[in-house]
């Protein structure tokens, strides 16, 4: 019977972190679908940042009830899952807490890890009462409909179970070495490893060895297979920050945010202009050809670059960005959460016709219009306020700025307004329609 377990357990964990590879090689060929951008410069301070808002959660404190339970939620759950590399070798030599040779350091680490579960427990549960209780208003905005409201319950279901699992699996494994049952005797005592768990004793006090056996297996077997099949629902979820937090964060922004990007199209138009040397009928010189004309912003995700992709894929949805962005606040129609769901979404559609015939046939769809509105790129006051309020160092003010760019110089499709004020900024150098003669009159009035 071990080695039937051995052999099941060995295909689960091939077939969990292949499928898991697979997924993660997909979104890696979806994300360099965008342009290349360099952001491998300042990698000290790159490295600070990463350590301080990924890492350091320095972002998510700033609002401390829901920072706090994140930082216990994150850091328990990823200190809880080092135990998986034991369950593992257990699962594939037949061992039995093969780490148990490490004495009381041992004891210390599966205590600590029993009151991490805990602690966790606790969080999400705390986590899901504001969701679906206390109904903050951020958790319910009109994008959050079908999926990515059931995503977000979904994963704290999925937390609080493998944390009882857990603690289950430890409390009939305990009861069991008092028992002296086969396969569990351990060579050191460890009653003061389970001070959680311990609690849960009473409720299997009595029970045979056989019993305690199915319990401790059956929660064993679910609480690996669960880890394997969370790890495989990240690549589905708005939780797949858990994996890319760190390069997103390192691959941000170092600039002040209020610096935008210049085209460096435009540039070279602008410098041919004020050269006073420069011929702007030359000819090519030889070997250089006609160059296709680059296109100015971006109409679908492949024209955005790879940072900005990855931010979409990063989004984990939490709402601060659209609960501090002024448009929304007065009623416009624009949310950044959404642009990055939005965004998400549509490198998802094209990543799918990839998988399905070997490349990408246009589907008559892009990002514009299709999923983003002229009237939600046009409601942005581009104060960065989103920019600021993201934990993880998401960017959605770059895609608007980027597709509105395209509106502008691609299709002449600015705002009315817009048009009025930059035609008087032609005729009268300023966005007012006063001639610059007539600028003074008012200094004159009494």
């Amino acid at each position: 019977m071990h080695i039937i377990a051995q052999v099941l357990f060995v295909i689960a964990l091939i077939g969990g972190i292949g499928f898991f590879t697979r997924n993660i090689r997909r979104m890696t060929r979806n994300i360099k679908l965008g342009r290349e951008s360099d952001r491998t410069d300042h990698k000290g301070e790159r490295f600070a940042k990463m350590a301080r808002v990924a890492m350091g959660q320095s972002k998510m404190v700033r609002r401390p009830i829901a920072g706090i339970l994140h930082v216990i939620v994150y850091l328990g759950f990823i200190l809880i899952n080092i135990e998986v590399l034991e369950i593992i070798i257990d699962g594939v030599f037949g061992s039995h807490r093969v780490f148990s040779f490490l004495g009381n350091f041992y004891n210390i680490l599966i205590a600590g890890f029993e009151i991490l579960a805990l602690l966790v427990l606790i969080g999400v549960i705390l986590f899901w009462t504001r969701r679906n209780v206390v109904r903050i208003y951020r958790f319910w905005g009109n994008e959050l409909k079908g999926w990515p409201k059931n995503d977000a319950n979904n994963i704290l279901y999925f937390e609080m179970v493998l944390m009882v699992l857990f603690l289950t699996m430890n409390a009939a494994d305990h009861q069991l070495q008092l028992n002296g049952a086969p396969h569990y005797l351990l060579n050191t005592d460890m009653s003061a490893a389970f001070p959680v768990s311990n609690f849960l004793m009473p409720l299997i006090d009595g029970f045979s060895n056989s019993t305690l056996i199915i319990i401790e297996r059956t929660a064993w077997w679910l609480h690996i297979l669960g880890i394997l099949f969370f790890l495989n629902y990240l690549y589905y979820s708005k939780h797949l920050h858990i994996l890319l937090a760190f390069p997103n964060v390192f691959y941000s922004k170092l600039k002040p945010k209020g610096e935008l990007n210049n085209l460096e199209s435009v540039k070279k138009e602008v410098a041919l202009m004020m050269d006073p040397n420069a011929d702007p009928f030359a000819a090519p010189a030889e070997g250089e050809g006609e160059e296709e004309p680059e296109k100015f912003g971006a109409s679908d995700v492949f024209d955005l670059t790879r940072v900005q992709l990855m931010n979409a894929y990063t989004c984990t949805e939490c709402g601060r960005c659209t609960s501090e962005c002024p448009a929304n606040i007065t009623g416009k129609k624009l949310s950044p959460r959404k642009i990055m769901m939005d965004t998400r979404d549509r490198l998802e559609e094209v990543g799918e016709i990839i998988n399905k015939k070997g490349k990408y046939e246009d589907n008559g769809k892009q990002l514009l219009d299709d999923y983003i509105s002229r009237e939600e790129l046009w409601a942005c006051t581009t104060c960065n306020a989103c920019v600021e309020a993201c934990p993880v160092g998401i960017d959605p003010l770059s895609i608007i700025i980027e597709m509105r760019r395209y509106l502008m110089m691609e299709q002449s499709a600015a705002p009315n307004e817009l048009a009025v004020s930059m035609t008087n900024i032609e005729n009268n150098g300023a966005p007012w329609p006063y001639n610059q003669m007539d600028r003074l009159n008012w200094a004159q009035e009494k």
